[in-house]
């Protein structure tokens, strides 16, 4: 550099012609005059031949942005991870400063964005990025168009990755391990263990019968899981919530005996009989010939589900985990014995009910 001015510099290129890099293409570098000295060797791009007294054109900026863009190209070819500030979000995704240029993360391409949001919700969300610093992969460099773009899920996935393979050499059948619920479906669900993500199967939830997980965990909850199987070539974890409960099949044999009357809800109805929910984790069968006298009657036309029904227990094979039930073999003495108590038990919760509501009204 030959000298320097509020204006900007003189810059001596070894060529006909002195050059001269503006005070304005100096600020838009990040940088001030201040930051240079006199006798001091700088990077430079021509801008134009003649600015139309006698010099060239530089540029500082340029220079700069050129060794981002080589940079850029370098990450991309060699599928790095770079990290990076957020400095701005708009409705499209995320503004990330990299050196001289501004990269962009399209919205598609940021971790964890919750689907199914308005466009309020979803640049809110975005905004509330500004300012972390994120890992993101360079998908796109176009130096002509001036296009940046990085993705920060294909970042995350590599990492997850990582985290994933790291915790299956760490993960062994029969550990007991902390998660937290990352997802629901008609078929489970999904446990994050910290960098994988394992299935709880829907049998695996409850000892007793579910309909949708959602009916026994949700997202973002705290569970602890037992670790089913691992299927290291197809990096599958399998994990189960019911397998660190006590089987109550384990004490049926305890708690019941054969002749005992039990109280239950009809949870299923099937053209062979009903199933009967008594306590969490036990279902007993109500075969049909238990029903009525007529062993072709359709039990639809006797039970209905959440049926509240008395019957006897007529059998139990606590190694099968099947215990029969029957609705013949109650009497109706003790039908309408317990129809009393139930009735006696309703009316008592009733007044209760209006007590405590007339004294809430005083």
């Amino acid at each position: 550099m030959l000298s320097l001015d509020s204006r900007g510099m003189s810059v001596d290129v070894r060529w006909k012609h002195d050059g001269f890099v503006s005070r304005e293409d100096v600020e838009r570098s990040g940088m001030t005059l201040r930051d240079f000295a006199e006798g001091e060797e700088i990077d430079v791009a021509i801008i134009r031949f003649d600015d139309n007294e006698g010099s060239l054109l530089l540029s500082v900026s340029q220079a700069r942005q050129n060794e981002d863009w080589k940079r850029a190209e370098q990450l991309q070819n060699t599928d790095e991870v770079w990290r990076g500030l957020v400095a701005a979000a708009n409705k499209g995704g995320l503004i990330v400063p990299f050196g001289n240029l501004r990269g962009f993360i399209p919205a598609s391409h940021v971790s964890d964005l919750p689907r199914g949001m308005s466009e309020d919700d979803r640049v809110r969300y975005l905004e509330s990025l500004v300012g972390k610093e994120i890992a993101v992969k360079v998908i796109e460099v176009n130096r002509k168009r001036r296009r940046l773009v990085f993705s920060q899920r294909n970042a995350e996935r590599e990492n997850r990755n990582a985290r994933k393979e790291l915790l299956l050499q760490e993960l062994a059948e029969g550990d007991a391990r902390e998660g937290v619920v990352s997802g629901l479906c008609d078929f489970g669900a999904f446990v994050d263990l910290g960098g994988a993500d394992g299935l709880v199967h829907i049998s695996e939830l409850a000892w007793h019968r579910v309909r949708h997980p959602g009916e026994v965990v949700s997202v973002g909850e705290k569970v602890k899981v037992f670790v089913l199987h691992l299927d290291e070539n197809g990096k599958r974890i399998g994990l189960s919530l019911k397998r660190l409960q006590p089987n109550p099949w384990s004490r049926i044999e305890e708690t019941c005996h054969i002749g005992q009357l039990i109280e239950g809800t009809v949870s299923r109805v099937e053209a062979f009989g009903a199933f009967v929910s008594l306590e969490p984790g036990i279902e007993a069968l109500l075969h049909v010939s238990q029903i009525a006298d007529d062993p072709n009657t359709d039990p639809r036309r006797h039970l209905y589900e959440g049926q509240r029904v008395l019957t006897r227990i007529i059998s139990i094979e606590a190694d099968k985990q099947r215990l029969g039930l029957s609705l013949k073999e109650v009497t109706e003495g003790e039908r309408e014995q317990w129809m009393a108590a139930r009735a006696e038990a309703a009316a008592e919760l009733a007044a209760a009910s209006a007590a405590t509501h007339e004294e809430a009204e005083s």
